[in-house]
């Protein structure tokens, strides 16, 4: 018999593979649900179709008429209240208020006020929780995307996905458990794997990007004359070299890379089958849009990220650029609700009529607000939008969200949150005031949705247990059906 390493005895894989049940039983004991602590779950998977850039939160979901009543005049100071300005506005010799250039009307049952550039939207409005009062701590895009995205505006932590994948694991061990698809032809802020990466947990753990065009993910087809069977032998060689370095170096990390050589084995054929469209009915493309048979684009995309989901995928990231309206604000935002407006209506339709939207949680929003006063040169028909992290609004649907909601007031000026009551929060008091919902407040109430506790979701790192939400963030129950 071989001495047993005593270190290694100690090793996760040594352990399992030298008990009595081995890698089997546990196995089924992490497809019948997560290893930590959970709450009754109602969502199973995630989509997230993230608006990187920040949507105009007065040109579609939260209308100002006082703002078309001041067009031209500068915003009130008591308003203001000494907030920050971003460099761009504080160059400004005056902020002048910008009215919206689009109708406001009343839709479903709810009577939530949407753009008429929200035509699908609209016509959804009864199955979404619309979500007005948000804010965030960043003023600038790359530390306000990554806040969102990880919890923190430093780089460096893990992801929300990633996140969602340590906490509840895969339920399909032919796909990554956590997929990004990025629209293709969009300019605006650049966007980086750290958004969609594991940090200090396991590498199983980060996004997999898959591509538009005709290899969906790189290096993950075989190279001209090399054949399955000899791709499989290729696999198990490497496999076999790195059991032996894990039982020499005792490198977890030696653990993650086997996983992810024969997750890429399997996805040899699993990719292929996912990302083949062609076999979908026509009533999905009249459904989604013909864009959708473009693959990149947003219409794309929120179809694959269905049949993703359809197939145990389990965190969904959806990336959409384009909405950083700086100047020219009327013409641009028209043309992205064009793009995007359809397909995330018929995403939701799509679910609800699978039977699948009562376990996918559906997220839409970007990173923080836009300013309530122009940017740049105004005139009666043009204007622009500079960031703002005061307010901002986002929508949700499915599994466990209250349908046909809108929660949280802004101002009459579109500038700051206020309570029920109509008076303004202050900045240091928001966190701790009814109707105002924090990025950490909402990462929480998503965990909450998948049965994960946000306070216990924590990993080990530099001496310390880090979560998603740091110290703060709390369950918004009026969100919540």
């Amino acid at each position: 018999m071989e001495a047993l390493n005593p270190l290694l005895a100690l090793t996760r894989r040594s352990l399992l593979g030298r008990s009595a049940l081995g890698l089997g039983s546990a196995a089924l004991a992490a497809l019948a649900g997560p290893l930590l602590p959970t709450r009754p779950r109602r969502a199973r998977r995630v989509i997230y179709l993230l608006q990187a850039g920040a949507p105009a939160q007065q040109d579609l979901f939260d209308p100002k008429p006082l703002l078309n009543e001041l067009h031209g005049r500068p915003l009130p100071e008591h308003v203001r209240a000494g907030q920050r300005l971003t460099g761009m506005s504080a160059q400004q010799s005056s902020l002048p208020l910008a009215g919206s250039r689009f109708a406001f009307a009343q839709h479903g049952e709810s009577g939530a006020w949407l753009s008429e550039l929200l035509p699908h939207t609209a016509g959804v409005a009864d199955r979404l929780c619309f979500v007005r009062s948000m804010w965030t701590d960043a003023i600038n895009h790359d530390p306000a995307i990554t806040f969102l995205q990880t919890g923190s505006q430093l780089a460096g932590r893990p992801s929300l996905g990633a996140w969602v994948s340590y906490g509840l694991g895969s339920e399909n061990d032919d796909l990554p458990t956590f997929v990004v698809l990025v629209s293709a032809g969009q300019g605006g802020q650049p966007l980086y794997a750290r958004l969609w990466g594991s940090g200090f947990l396991d590498a199983r753990h980060e996004g997999v990007r898959f591509r538009s065009g005709g290899e969906p993910v790189l290096y993950l087809a075989n190279p001209a004359g090399v054949d399955a069977a000899t791709r499989a032998r290729q696999i198990a060689a490497v496999r076999e070299l790195d059991r032996l370095g894990l039982e020499r170096e005792l490198d977890p990390a030696l653990e993650a890379r086997i996983a992810r050589y024969e997750l890429a084995h399997r996805m040899q054929t699993s990719v292929p089958e996912v990302t083949d469209t062609s076999g979908e009915p026509d009533s999905t493309f009249e459904l989604y849009g013909e864009d959708a048979r473009q693959p990149g684009t947003f219409a794309a995309n929120c179809l694959l990220a269905r049949r993703l989901a359809e197939r145990g995928v389990r965190f969904v990231q959806l990336y959409h650029q384009g909405w950083d309206h700086h100047d020219g604000l009327p013409k641009a935002i028209a043309a992205q609700a064009l793009e995007t407006d359809r397909a995330s209506a018929a995403l939701v339709l799509d679910l609800e009529r699978r039977g699948m939207l009562e376990d996918t949680l559906v997220v839409w929003g970007g990173e923080f607000g836009r300013t309530s006063y122009c940017q740049g040169r105004l005139t009666q028909d043009d204007y622009g939008r500079d960031h703002h992290p005061r307010c901002f609004t986002i929508w949700l649907a499915g599994a466990g969200v209250r349908a046909g909601t809108t929660y949280g007031r802004t101002d009459e000026y579109g500038y700051n949150i206020v309570d029920a009551s109509g008076a303004p929060l202050e900045p240091d008091k928001a966190a701790l005031t009814p109707g105002a919902v924090h990025v950490h407040d909402l990462q929480a109430t998503l965990l909450h949705l998948l049965g994960l506790d946000h306070e216990a979701l924590t990993a080990m790192h530099l001496g310390r247990r880090f979560r998603l939400t740091d110290v703060h963030g709390h369950v918004v129950p009026e969100l919540l059906a």
